[in-house]
């Protein structure tokens, strides 16, 4: 048995930050584990997310349990299964949130992540060149870019935003995130920007850390209730870790859970059903799951040429290859949505509450995921951001190999139905402004009959999926179903913390990739000045 002074168990968007900042002082022994394979090489390619979202040698492939608001289906629940976890297959759109999220935190009992705050942190982790410095980060290891708007359907959309009261904001991560704007990404020179490419690939030579993929957490290991290591298996052979200082788990929101009722920490009746010894009962452990429940509202487009459908296809999609090649972008550098803008559904709000994404493509299911359709057209996601509607996690086995139970709960909260119902005629205007017409948009779905909140929440019910940003199974606060505390420590358990998204009391207004690598930052911070006072 190997100790380390520090465990990070997940290298994924925060456990990658982590590791590489405990790791920046060389008497850190930093062990970091992590359960999938080092690299798979579609995840340096932009569009390989489309390669990866099906794909089991690079995603855990969760489908959530049949609910009554999803007319009995079962959702597709990717999450990243490599170094950079959901990072190396996401959409890649950096989107930090608004002020008033991480304020509400803060002011939900939990100290030091207002947005004062945490602000520091985004610009200390990223590298942008445009915006305001009082806003922007310059020279940090994540490089974050704005993909050039090249298809005219873009300025379309933009002009037809700005008909129906919509502004266009260049910054969405600066002072305000009202409008709409092209989406900042995590792509440079035609490359997806994952934590394992920038936060891991620069310091890979550091002696001090010791990075296992292939390495599957069973269970913490604890001497009453202080956490001593971590029992993981690398290709069904088993280890032991210690660790001198701290294990910090960063599994993400579905693992994190999973890890701490697998090591008998959680509900008690829950843990005894499955034969696991209860060392800890707490209660909020797998519980306040949150995450954007979105419809995709669908378009034909009759003008020609303006949609990846025709210039993708057949002979286009050599051109595609080609362009790539050559110049690192279009559609096989591009970012999952392209265009996206942050409303208001309502007079009175003191900011935006819905968001929606446009992808200038239709495509099809296909035996190894989407597929592009033959049809030319353009879909576009709405969906409240700050849904009330809260589900939960929870393992079914002792075995850590069987996937937990996922129950999202959707729409179990009134408000989130009216605030969808008007995301999609938010859509609706957009797409029907005057600067659309010449486009000649024609609505597929959920199609013009469709017109009361009922027929628009039936049909959501029957076609949305969530957009992968599943938060706040451990969830922060002060209150008996917090599972960690304001420092990231779990309550009751001495020398354990978890730092991903996992902890966040609410979702944050829009991708939670970008608040995840935050919540890693911080993580170090909080570690790194707990340790110092020790030593004093």
């Amino acid at each position: 048995m190997q100790t380390y002074d520090y465990i990070v168990v997940g290298a994924g968007s925060a456990g990658a930050a982590l590791a590489n900042r405990l790791s920046a002082d060389a008497g850190n022994q930093v062990l970091l584990l992590e359960a999938g394979p080092a690299s798979h090489p579609w995840s340096r390619i932009p569009i390989g997310y489309a390669r990866l979202i099906t794909n089991p040698a690079a995603n855990w492939l969760y489908t959530s349990e049949p609910e009554t608001n999803t007319t009995g289906r079962r959702l597709p629940v990717p999450r990243g299964k490599m170094l950079g976890g959901s990072s190396s297959i996401n959409g890649m759109a950096f989107v930090r949130g608004q002020a008033q999220d991480f304020d509400t935190w803060a002011q939900m009992g939990n100290t030091g992540w207002s947005y004062a705050d945490v602000l520091p942190l985004f610009k200390r982790m990223e590298r942008y060149d445009e915006g305001d410095d009082d806003y922007r980060g310059r020279s940090g290891p994540l490089r974050v870019t704005n993909p050039p708007p090249r298809l005219p359907i873009f300025a379309a959309l933009i002009e037809a935003a700005g008909q129906v009261g919509i502004a266009h904001n260049p910054d969405y991560n600066g002072p305000r995130q009202d409008g709409i704007a092209m989406s900042q990404a995590t792509i440079s020179s035609g490359r997806r920007m994952s934590t394992a490419r920038c936060y891991l690939d620069p310091v890979r030579t550091r002696a001090n850390l010791h990075v296992v993929s292939e390495a599957l957490a069973e269970a913490l290991l604890l001497d009453g209730t202080r956490c001593t290591g971590v029992r993981y298996s690398v290709r069904g052979a088993s280890h032991e870790a210690r660790a001198g200082c701290e294990v910090v788990v960063c599994a993400g929101t579905i693992n994190s859970p999973q890890l701490l009722e697998l090591s008998g920490i959680g509900q008690p009746e829950r843990l005894r059903d499955l034969g696991i010894e209860v060392r800890l009962a707490l209660p909020g452990v797998g519980e306040n799951l949150r995450d954007h429940y979105a419809p995709r509202t669908r378009w034909a487009i009759g003008a020609k040429g303006i949609t990846y459908n025709d210039t993708a296809r057949g002979f286009g999609l050599v051109r595609q290859a080609l362009r790539y090649a050559f110049l690192r972008d279009g559609l096989l550098g591009s970012v999952g949505a392209p265009i996206r803008a942050f409303v208001r559904s309502r007079d009175g709000l003191e900011a935006p509450d819905v968001m929606l994404g446009w992808v200038p493509m239709l495509t099809e299911p296909g035996p190894n995921g989407p597929i592009i359709s033959s049809q030319p057209g353009m879909t576009c996601y709405a969906h409240p951001m700050r849904p009330e509607s809260k589900g939960h996690i929870h393992i079914t086995s002792s075995d850590p190999r069987r996937p937990p139970a996922i129950n999202f709960n959707f729409l179990s909260a009134p408000i989130d139905g009216e605030i969808t119902a008007r995301a999609v005629r938010i859509a609706r205007a957009v797409m029907t402004a005057p600067a659309m017409a010449s486009l000649q948009v024609t609505e597929l779905a959920p199609g013009t009959t469709q017109t009361t909140d009922d027929e628009i929440l039936d049909w959501v019910k029957r076609a949305a999926e969530t957009t992968y940003h599943p938060v706040g199974t451990c969830r922060m606060g002060t209150d008996p179903i917090a599972v960690v505390d304001a420092r990231l420590r779990v309550h009751g358990i001495t020398g354990l913390r978890v730092a991903d998204a996992s902890i966040m009391p609410t979702l944050t207004s829009g991708n939670t990739n970008a608040p995840s690598i935050m919540i890693g930052e911080k993580a170090a911070d909080l570690v790194l000045r707990d340790a110092a006072q020790v030593r004093v």
